[in-house]
């Protein structure tokens, strides 16, 4: 086994409150990395232990060591790969995170190749999320088909608090989607395409789709659009 030369800070993580505090799991991460640096001339310039979920992507030691490989210029440096979880969203913070990580499990992966890595699992992550989805979709779909009652409040009253927010989140949605289309309805009207029926068939040439994202746009939803402008 190649030696590793340079600055290293270690992250360890454990699962449970119970394995963290009796140190289950922390003494194999432990023996893992050091099995890894396998002699050289490697520093370890700091520490930092986790006892979380795998699926929380909040993770305040984790942003501690990264911060600190950032000051050090040292790699990151983890047991095992599932220690930093398949989570889309935060694989991609961890490949924004500028620091160069090694997994004690996988030696030959490191530098350019072990971002390359990431990313690849970043990419599998989201096509598997992406099937789940449409399989998702399809049992519905099948279900409805078949006569099944889908949704509904399930025993569940809305409060007005509940009803609020959700008018609230639907308005917000209505305003971001006003802003993106602005933009090409401020360049037909620049065009000399200013009645409501104008810019609709404007926006409809230009295949834009609508807010629910089907249909053709009308005079109406283009009075909505202007506004929130």
């Amino acid at each position: 086994m190649a030696t590793n030369d340079g600055k290293f800070v270690c992250y360890y993580r454990a699962s449970t409150g119970r394995q963290g505090r009796s140190g289950l799991g922390l003494d194999a991460q432990r023996a893992a990395v050091a099995t890894y640096l396998n002699g050289g001339a490697w520093q370890i310039v700091d520490e930092f232990t986790e006892v979380e979920s795998g699926k929380n992507s909040d993770r305040p030691a984790l942003d501690k060591a990264l911060a600190a490989a950032r000051l050090h210029r040292a790699s990151l440096v983890v047991s095992k790969i599932d220690r930093l979880t398949r989570s889309v969203a935060f694989l991609s913070r961890l490949l924004e995170a500028g620091v160069d990580v090694r997994f004690a499990d996988l030696p030959q992966i490191e530098g350019a190749t072990g971002r390359f890595l990431l990313q690849q699992m970043v990419a599998v992550a989201e096509l598997e999320a992406g099937m789940i989805s449409a399989r998702t979709k399809a049992a519905l779909a099948a279900a409805k088909k078949r006569g099944k009652k889908l949704g509904g409040n399930r025993g569940v009253k809305p409060t007005a608090k509940m009803r609020a927010l959700s008018t609230a989140a639907i308005q917000k949605r209505a305003d971001v989607r006003a802003a993106d289309v602005a933009p090409t309805v401020k360049a037909l009207q620049a065009a000399g395409k200013t009645s409501l029926r104008a810019i609709a068939n404007g926006l409809n040439e230009q295949g834009i789709p609508t807010a629910r994202g089907g249909g053709t746009w009308s005079a109406v939803q283009v009075a909505r659009v202007l506004e929130r402008l």
